[in-house]
């Protein structure tokens, strides 16, 4: 193991988009940032173009949507490591936008949350003894306010429109996972909460979105970040609270 003492911390589907940009923020603090993606190729070129510029990146074969996988990978962090200080469950997918939730299919359904709501779970558990061994450890689930059941039901709300049962429903089921672990660990020095980083100019995003992916990572490496006095099991976009 390594003698390390700066702050480890890692971000599933770092490889692009939102992932990456939240890793390059995060290294511009001075931590050691693991690019955690499935492609061991993909990781290991996105975090050579952050070293490029300095930064204390590597990368880490990562599949949250396989369990022997997020286990070598919680082995590979402890030996090296010991430790780590920052989750951020990044990774995920959307397959129904725009989808009527009577035509929506039972396998994307199933598929959108062992992704987005399973993995994200397991990486977690698995990665939880290494980060009590943290003495300031942070969690954020990267959520979406399409998760929020009161922003669903407002009508005066930009997404009141929107249909994807799939995805929303994921990331409330996140959401609960959020709350969940913050009332567990809430005698503890972590933190978790979860954090929505706007509509992004990513591949799940689309060109067409307002936000860029330097906005988006804005939240989630605050919340990553955190004090010791910040708050926990909280929903938060633009740093401010979002309704469950």
């Amino acid at each position: 193991m390594q003698n390390h003492d700066k702050k480890i911390a890692l971000v599933t589907g770092a490889n692009k988009g939102l992932g990456f940009e939240i890793s390059r923020q995060l290294a511009t603090t001075g931590l050691t940032v693991l690019i955690g993606a499935r492609d061991e190729n993909k990781g290991a070129e996105a975090a050579e173009k952050l070293q490029a510029q300095g930064f204390d990146v590597q990368s880490i074969k990562l599949n949250v949507s396989d369990i022997s996988s997020i286990a070598t990978a919680a082995k590979n962090i402890e030996e090296r490591f010991g430790k780590l200080d920052i989750l951020i469950n990044n990774a995920g997918v959307l397959h129904d936008g725009g989808v009527n939730p009577s035509d929506l299919d039972v396998k994307v359904f199933k598929e959108t949350f062992e992704t987005n709501v399973f993995g994200a779970f397991a990486v977690l558990q698995a990665m939880l003894p290494l980060i009590r061994k943290s003495n300031a450890g942070r969690i954020v689930n990267i959520s979406s306010t399409l998760g929020s059941l009161t922003d669903t039901l407002d009508p005066n709300s930009h997404y009141f429109q929107y249909r994807g049962l799939a995805y929303q429903a994921s990331k409330t089921a996140l959401n609960a996972i959020t709350v969940q672990f913050a009332k567990e660990l809430a005698d503890t020095p972590i933190k978790v909460n979860s954090a929505c980083p706007g509509w992004l100019q990513t591949d799940m995003g689309s060109a067409d979105a307002p936000g860029t992916v330097e906005e988006g990572a804005d939240t989630p490496v605050w919340l990553a970040t955190l004090p010791e006095d910040g708050p926990t099991g909280g929903f938060f976009n633009s740093r401010k609270p979002v309704p469950w």
